[in-house]
Parts: structure tokens; sequence; C-alpha cells
């Protein structure tokens, strides 16, 4: 296509719920030096996109005519002056380490520098890889990297039920530990056991800090990845044996997190980017990621698939229920 042209975006022009989302036709520059052009084919949401939309994230939206959108799979249609790792037709995933309000993935066509981008493992579809790389890769990170989680530890996750959560009890079933999955809905209890948690605490209705006691012998767990915060999270510092780690990666509560007063312990707070940012933490990624999608020890878990960009609306409205288990998808 080489010239510049036209896409089909979602953009937002104030800060509000779900209705403030908008199709629009935009510019769309050809790719320049380090640069490629994606053709989006689908579109993983995230519990930051809804923040960021309603002005609630850690770093603003540019109004009028923020975009958004952090992860997407799709194939590249050009390459811009000096990228030799990408070549037209390549299936790639956004690698969710830029800008969203500036870069964002929810159009039909994206352009972004070749580091934003990693491959899209083979055999992968566009709505498994869209629901696979953010999820994967913030569970991998926070509880491992950050976390420190081995074989045979015992890690909590709390909002069980997300992306991150389905992903986080798969990733610590793969490197061989226990997970403990919280979930303030009974509902969700069955489907979690079903996706291979060896224990479900419905903390609604149970102590969350005593069933870990009892799970773990009275020794506490090793991690806490947590996507809550609040004053909730210094109660976690219970479920911890001695120098465990509490690994905060999430702000579903906007209320100032309080920190666990029982020592010693670790308290890390984890953000994807700092390490998806770099090479080097992009390939760690990447081959995590890869091989248990593979294998099949890594399946993402899509709670619902919608069709187009016009149904963005209705898919943040689904995502801010909290009613759905795993990811939420919008093909484009």
């Amino acid at each position: 296509m080489g010239n510049d042209t036209k896409t089909t975006a979602v953009l937002f022009h104030q800060l509000g719920g779900p209705e403030v989302l908008s199709v629009e036709e935009i510019a769309l520059p050809a790719p320049g030096p380090s640069e490629l052009r994606m053709r989006v084919e689908a579109i993983g949401l995230n519990r930051a996109e809804a923040l960021f939309r309603s002005g609630a994230y850690y770093y603003p939206a540019t109004l009028p005519g923020s975009r958004l959108g952090y992860e997407a799979a799709g194939l590249v249609e050009e390459v811009g002056e000096g990228v030799t790792a990408y070549a037209p037709g390549d299936a790639v995933l956004a690698a969710a380490n830029f800008d969203f309000g500036v870069h964002g993935v929810y159009a039909e066509r994206v352009v972004l520098r070749e580091e934003y981008v990693v491959p899209r493992p083979a055999g992968v579809d566009a709505v498994a890889g869209a629901a696979a790389w953010l999820a994967y890769s913030t569970a991998y990170g926070g509880m491992v990297e950050a976390g420190g989680l081995r074989p045979g530890g015992h890690v909590v996750i709390t909002g069980a039920s997300s992306g991150v959560g389905t992903a986080a009890i798969q990733t610590a079933l793969r490197i061989g530990a226990v997970p403990v999955a919280a979930t303030r809905e009974r509902a969700k209890r069955e489907r979690l056991l079903a996706l291979g948690a060896p224990h479900v605490v419905v903390t609604d209705e149970e102590d969350l800090v005593g069933a870990v006691r009892g799970i773990t012998g009275g020794r506490g767990a090793d991690v806490v990845f947590d996507a809550v915060g609040g004053p909730g999270f210094a109660r976690l510092g219970g479920a911890l044996r001695p120098e465990g780690t509490a690994v905060l990666y999430g702000w579903l509560d906007r209320r100032p997190a309080e920190v666990p007063l029982q020592w010693p312990l670790t308290v890390r707070g984890y953000a994807n980017g700092a390490v998806v940012r770099t090479a080097e933490g992009r390939a760690r990624m990447a081959g995590f990621i890869g091989s248990g999608l593979r294998d099949g020890s890594l399946a993402p878990v899509v709670a619902e698939t919608f069709e187009g960009l016009g149904s963005m609306a209705d898919a943040h409205r689904l995502m801010e229920s909290h009613a759905h288990i795993g990811k939420i998808v919008v093909r484009v």
C-alpha cells in the first residue's frame, strides 16, 4: 500500500463509560523507518483500557481523539526501512509495550514500531493470539520473575476469574507450583476447578487467610499475586509464609493500597511494560508463552468473542460487569 491511507479505528473524545467509544475513519501513515503496518484480525480486551477510558489509569488520555487498546493479533502488511525481523504476511502480536492513547490497536490497521510486536507462535489463530500475550506475560513476569515462584511453591491468585487470573492458574501449574485461586463469587468456583485450580477460595464466604493456612499446613503461601490492591492488600500478608512475596500488579480497588505488616516479607509492585520494553524481556516471555501454547499447557480462556469494531462498547460493558471468566476478544 506504500502511501498514506485511512483506516477505521475506535476513538474517544471525552472520559466516561463505554458509550464514549466511537468508530471513525482516520488517517494512517505509511510505515516509516523501523515501523511496520499490521492488519488487525482480533483484539484482546484488558481492564487497563476501561480505566484509561474513564480517566482512572496511571497516565492520562490525550483528548480529544484518544486511541485505545494494548493487545491484538494480526498480519504484517508492509514494513518500513530497516525492518529485517518481519516481512509482509508474517503473523504477529502486539506486545503491549506502548502508549495506547497514541498507538492503540482498536482498529482495522495500525502502524507500530517493530519492537512493539512479537511473532505469533505457529499454529495459534488470531483469537487465541489476541487472548494470550498480555495475560501470560503478566502472569509469568509477576509470579516467576518478580515473585520468585518455584516448583512446589504455593501462590494465592486474586481476581482468579480474569484473563490474567486464568492465565496465572495455568502458568503456576506449568512450572510445577500450586495455585490457590481466590474469587468473590461461588458461581465461578466450579469453572475455576475445571480450569485446573486445585484449590478455590470463595472470599465472600470464606476467610482467605485461614483457608490458605489450612491448604499449606499452617506454613503460608510463597507468593501472593494480587490484582486488587486497596486496603485489602494488607490482609493478604497473613496468607504468606515468613519471607514470602506479595506482588501487586493491578488496582481494581482504587483506594490506596495498605502494606502488609507481617514481617519479614517482600512487597513488589509489578508493571509488565517494564519487562517487555526490553528485547531480552520480550524474548523470555515469547519463549515461555510460545512453548506453552505449542504443548497445550497454556490454553487461553476466552469468555466471549464479539464481532466487529462496532461491538466494542458492548464488549467493554461485559468487561466491567465482571460476570465473565477469562478474556474478552473482539474479532475485526
